[in-house]
């Protein structure tokens, strides 16, 4: 059941923050940096941004030659792998992964790197790129959320380490179908406090 998710701003932010929202791959040999999988922007004080966190994750490929694969529902435990047809390369379910909380993706072209994407809500969530033949990319989310603020971030886009470890907040959906995401803190001068981000009104599922 996807989660719906309502964002609340109830700060005394005078910067016209960015709010960014995003998960982590946890899975252990990933080196890639956080995507930004949604930012919100000009949400001023007092107003709310309700958004949806589906269940459905979808997976993409694209090749050396710039092409890009249709995306295909994905879940935690399958294996997939990129492969020469008669066609082309095409992405295609290669059975089941090595561990049932990850989704992988082999590539099984006999030359050229790929890049796998992960996507949810048609947002960019994670990416791995130069999966070069033989190797795959392993995907594993928690169910949680980082949200932080930032400047100048572009959704869908690669965040730098300065921006990631600026941003400590990690929120549980686990069990949850609805609920409010609640920024306080901020400020001006003297009297400004660190932002706090809190889940408030909580529907278990």
């Amino acid at each position: 059941m996807d989660i719906q998710l309502n964002f609340i701003n109830l700060s005394n932010d005078v910067n016209n923050s960015q709010v960014v929202i995003f998960q982590k791959n946890v899975s252990t040999d990933f080196d890639e940096l956080a995507i930004a999988w949604k930012v919100i922007s000009n949400c001023g004080r007092g107003d709310n941004h309700p958004f949806v966190f589906p269940m459905q994750t979808t997976l993409t490929a694209s090749d050396a030659n710039g092409n890009y694969m249709p995306r295909r529902p994905a879940q935690n435990g399958q294996m997939f792998s990129v492969t020469r047809a008669a066609s082309g390369n095409v992405l295609g379910v290669a059975g089941a992964a090595s561990s049932s909380r990850e989704i992988q993706l082999r590539n099984d072209l006999r030359s050229g790197a790929i890049t796998a994407g992960v996507f949810k809500d048609n947002r960019l969530l994670a990416h791995k790129t130069g999966i070069v033949p033989g190797q795959k990319a392993v995907f594993e989310f928690k169910p949680t959320l980082w949200i932080g603020t930032a400047s100048q971030i572009e959704q869908g886009t690669v965040m730098n380490s300065a921006v990631l470890s600026d941003i400590n907040t990690e929120l549980s959906l686990l069990g949850i179908a609805r609920c409010d995401i609640v920024m306080t803190g901020g400020g001006g001068g003297t009297t400004a406090v660190p932002y706090q981000f809190r889940l408030a009104n909580v529907v278990m599922a």
